[in-house]
């Protein structure tokens, strides 16, 4: 399979970088291909703004659907942009690898979210969710966090994992992914920040990537998180409520 990996750290000899790597060689040990897109290395922009666009299907105002879709219909997407979706085409299987930030990812993820799923192009009203383009294609989360694991959980003080990554993962599947649950590792701590000795971080950091390496490598036969899809909702988007069977 060919596998795309989505890196947002400014740091390029961070462990989010170390985590990309160890990914790309036990992939690549199985005879996986595998790209890596760095989005601080390559400068990514990630701020949708007007400039973006040569071939302006509005020049008074900027509606950034609209131009979106003005774009893909007229073969005018932004280089930059294109070549983001061609390797998207090719992946059997995305990593996002991050930080968690103020609760969620940078800011440099969001803003390659906002411009690389073009609209009409990979959405439109009816091609989301079960019949996404992305659909039969596998997406993972990789975050790291400096928090202990033990700070986290449902009302903990570090927050819930389900819930602070829920935006991430509901927007792969809007897209149609098939989304694999998240792999974390925390107490990710630096520059003289620590909740244990700087051997002991080290040697768990180590066994993490280990960790990490071999489980990539199951991503084919991974289970996938839960969502509903067309079939669940009613005309206005609500929840069916399916009639309990007679036992």
């Amino acid at each position: 399979m060919h596998v795309r990996i989505v890196q947002a750290h400014p740091d390029p000899a961070s462990f989010n970088a170390a985590m990309s790597r160890a990914a790309a060689d036990a992939l690549g040990g199985l005879g996986h291909t595998v790209s890596v897109q760095d989005l601080y290395a390559s400068r990514f922009d990630p701020v949708e703004k007007a400039e973006h666009y040569g071939n302006r299907l509005d020049a008074r105002s900027f509606a950034p659907l609209a131009e979106q879709r003005h774009a893909w219909q007229t073969g005018a997407v932004p280089a930059q942009i294109g070549a983001e979706i061609a390797e998207l085409e090719r992946a059997d299987l995305l990593i996002l690898q991050f930080p968690l930030w103020w609760h969620g990812p940078p800011a440099i993820l969001k803003g390659w979210f906002d411009r690389v799923f073009v609209n009409s192009g990979l959405y439109t009203s009816r091609m989301r969710y079960d019949t996404g383009y992305f659909r039969e294609r596998r997406a993972m989360v990789s975050v790291t966090t400096g928090a202990p694991e033990s700070a986290f959980g449902a009302g903990a003080r570090g927050g819930n994992f389900e819930t602070m990554l829920w935006p991430i993962h509901y927007s792969l599947h809007y897209l149609g992914f098939e989304v694999l649950p998240p792999f974390q590792v925390c107490g990710v701590q630096g520059h003289g920040y620590a909740y244990e000795d700087q051997g002991m971080q080290e040697q768990r950091l180590r066994a993490a990537l280990g960790d990490w390496a071999g489980h990539v490598t199951r991503a084919p036969e991974l289970p996938t998180l839960p969502f509903p899809g067309w079939d669940d909702w009613d005309a206005d988007g609500q929840p069916i409520r399916r009639a309990e069977p007679i036992p």
